[in-house]
């Protein structure tokens, strides 16, 4: 098929790159514009604008996709079909209504649970045992399109946002290669109008840790927003990262440190921090962290 594909953050590369090998054609890439990143605050382009022009692929990265010329554009591209994956921005109607057979999403939840921004951080963060990948026929709405494919996967006990975004994104780039292979014989799911929550964008504020809470729940919190935002504590005034953790056994006041393994109690239970991160550092495991950071029993994390 002739393809557009629209695609901008890391999640969205291994798709990029699956379509290509399965033959398609990719009339245009289009990512969202270049943001200034760095000590230099320098234009840094996006993963995928990078890649697709390793590729030899033609990127349009417009601001928006509302201005009649901007759409105007794409539908010169005359495509079968428009793949997007994370692009982060509104397709209007007219850019929906383009390619000969619409356009498909790669969303990472089972939907109609987590639509919207983060679903990823917000299925560990609630705690979910399962999760996966949805092939949505898209439409106005956000993420209220028919299924055409979909495909289930456990969430580990441990498993960090950063792990389960790296499985989802291959799982994604498989499925769509699927879809596309099989699209005159997929038939086109309603998602069912009960179980529908929404999937917020990440709020920085969200990453402090209240140590008062169950331990389950800051477990979760931690796996939820690693590696980024990377939930947070305090000791002796410096700020550290808790990027990795297990619900462990132990009780004690809120924050107190109760072994020379980061077993830190909570408000009912108790977890273990296995990676952690200070300011300006590498994050690190819990015992080379501690060899550079000691935190001893007694020490009490958040006050």
């Amino acid at each position: 098929m002739r393809l557009v594909f629209m695609g901008t953050p890391d999640f969205s590369v291994p798709a990029l790159e699956a379509l290509a090998e399965a033959g398609h054609e990719i009339a245009a890439v289009y990512a969202q514009p270049p943001r200034r990143a760095g000590r230099g605050k320098k234009d840094r382009p996006t993963p995928v604008h990078v890649r697709a022009e390793a590729m030899g692929l033609t990127v349009r990265t417009p601001k928006s996709l509302r201005d009649p010329q901007a759409q105007a554009d794409f539908a010169a591209l005359n495509a079968d079909l428009a793949v997007v994956v994370a692009y982060g921005l509104i397709l209007p109607q007219p850019i929906l209504d383009a390619p000969r057979l619409g356009c498909l999403n790669i969303h990472a939840s089972l939907l109609p649970r987590w639509r919207g921004a983060a679903p990823i951080h917000r299925a560990i963060m609630a705690g979910d045992t399962e999760t996966g990948i949805c092939i949505m026929q898209m439409e106005a709405g956000l993420d209220t399109g028919p299924v055409l494919l979909c495909e289930s996967t456990p969430i580990g006990a441990e498993e960090t946002t950063g792990a389960l975004h790296d499985r989802l994104s291959q799982m994604g780039a498989r499925l769509i290669v699927r879809a596309l292979e099989t699209l005159d014989m997929l038939v086109p799911q309603k998602q069912p109008e009960t179980g529908v929550t929404y999937a917020d964008k990440i709020d920085k504020a969200e990453a402090a840790i209240d140590w008062s809470r169950p331990a389950i729940e800051v477990d979760r919190q931690i796996r939820g927003l690693s590696p980024f935002p990377g939930a947070w504590t305090t000791h002796r005034g410096e700020r550290l990262k808790a990027l990795a953790s297990r619900v462990a056994e132990g009780q004690g006041r809120p924050g107190e440190v109760l072994d020379n393994q980061l077993t830190i109690a909570c408000g009912q239970g108790a977890l273990q921090l296995t990676r952690a991160q200070r300011a300006g550092r590498e994050a690190q495991e819990t015992d080379a962290f501690l060899r550079g950071h000691p935190i001893t029993p007694g020490d009490i994390l958040g006050d």
